[in-house]
């Protein structure tokens, strides 16, 4: 998926319009239009803003990768996580695979 993909997937996830973006970031609807149609390219400071706005990382919006689908509130929490001791991230990381294990569990049985 390409940068306008990401934006505009991003954008109408959030539902919000083309114009409140823009102004959020700084820009008009136009421009932001323009970058999801591929027909102009941010500059890295207007993207770092688009990002912070979308609440989604600028590695999301600019490539692809293993966690471009981690929001920024998921990224704040890991690295909080990783500054812990060991023994109480592996108390919050068996709480989480708990948590997981019932989820999925839970969908088996939906099904």
């Amino acid at each position: 998926m390409a940068f306008a993909d990401r934006l505009a997937f991003a954008r109408k996830q959030k539902k919000m319009k083309q114009s409140d973006l823009g102004k959020m970031v700084g820009t008009s609807g136009d421009i932001i239009g323009k970058y999801e149609r591929g027909e102009n390219v941010p500059s890295i400071d207007v993207a770092t803003k688009i990002a912070d706005a979308l609440g989604v990382t600028l590695d999301y919006l600019v490539k692809d990768g293993e966690y471009e689908q981690i929001d920024n509130d998921t990224l704040k929490k890991l690295k909080a996580i990783q500054e812990l001791d060991s023994d109480t991230k592996a108390h919050i990381f068996a709480t989480i695979d708990a948590f997981i294990k019932a989820a999925k569990l839970k969908n088996i049985a939906a099904l």
